[in-house]
């Protein structure tokens, strides 16, 4: 067998480099699925809106025609811009999922500012945002505007199912149990004249807020198949009627962001208190001032050992 001479080698190498860079290119552009343009994705996005009647500011869709290795896409409030970085995506309704949460952000924001009397939270991913942004997602799939691909790959499906059954009912079976210790045990308590506080605090070194969500747990006969977290979002509704809607919200597919933000949307508009707002005012502009004259006196100190020792 014979072997290329050393010269012929290294040109062989070289036209191999010297093409990479076309041959990705052709590649990205083979496997790229992306038809949709920037119009063509705000005019799908207003599409979701028209059902669910959020009152939006205009905005503005804009392909970055960048790939990014750090974000998909972001939001620029101030602008009203979603920014999609459109060479991150080898088809439309990954594009589409990304757009979605963008937009997501941008109907928080309008929303948000609607009677807004100081400055909007800094805080991006709220429940309330989340919230938004499921409900987009749950319209988008109704409409056709994207496809939920998690639920229809087979072995997705059959994991999800198996964490349900094996890890989630079954952790929410052993918390029930668990509450019906606490209770027996604060039972006892009271029958030897105990302090069940005690107990839940030195012996068994658990938060007292804790074994009292648990509890709850047992004696509203929670299901257990929804598992511990969302148990303990239910174990803190009072109302019964609220807590019995946003169970069958949960078994209907509701997340965990839907339900908690429909039971805070259920609680009455609390009126803020002007006085109060302003005494909060004062009280930080108050500490702001006390903090500038602090840093005030330490720049005079520091101005006067520099005098003085420019001086001798």
């Amino acid at each position: 067998m014979s072997f290329p001479r050393q010269g012929t080698r290294r040109a062989i190498q070289d036209a191999a480099f010297t093409r990479l860079p076309t041959i990705v290119g052709v590649l990205r552009i083979r496997y790229s699925s992306v038809h949709m343009n920037q119009d063509q994705v705000k005019e799908k996005l207003l599409l979701l809106n028209q059902d669910l009647e959020h009152d939006i500011e205009e905005f503005q869709v804009i392909f970055s025609g960048k790939e990014s290795k750090k974000v998909h896409g972001l939001y620029k409030p101030e602008e009203r811009e979603i920014i999609i970085h459109n060479k991150n995506f080898s088809d439309d309704n990954s594009l589409m999922y990304t757009a979605i949460h963008e937009f997501a952000h941008h109907v928080h924001f309008s929303t948000s500012r609607k009677g807004a009397t100081g400055p909007i939270s800094s805080r991006a991913h709220t429940v309330e945002f989340r919230s938004i942004f499921h409900d987009l997602l749950v319209k988008a799939e109704e409409k056709g505007i994207y496809t939920n691909t998690v639920i229809t790959v087979d072995e997705l499906r059959d994991l999800a199912d198996k964490i349900r059954d094996q890890f989630m009912r079954i952790n929410g079976e052993l918390m029930k149990d668990f509450g019906q210790a606490l209770m027996e045990a604060e039972k006892l308590c009271r029958r030897h004249g105990a302090r069940f506080e005690d107990f839940v605090e030195r012996v068994l070194r658990m938060p007292r807020q804790t074994a009292s969500t648990i509890m709850k747990m047992k004696a509203m006969d929670l299901p257990p198949d929804l598992g511990y977290e969302n148990m303990k979002t239910l174990a803190g509704v009072r109302n019964a009627q609220a807590r019995l809607e946003a169970i069958e919200a949960f078994q209907q597919g509701a997340s965990t962001d839907q339900v908690k933000q429909a039971l805070k949307n259920r609680e009455p508009a609390k009126t803020p208190d002007p006085v109060k707002k302003l005494e909060q005012e004062k009280k930080r502009i108050e500490k702001s001032l006390e903090s500038l004259r602090q840093r005030l006196e330490e720049l005079e100190l520091q101005l006067a050992q520099y005098t003085d020792y420019n001086g001798e």
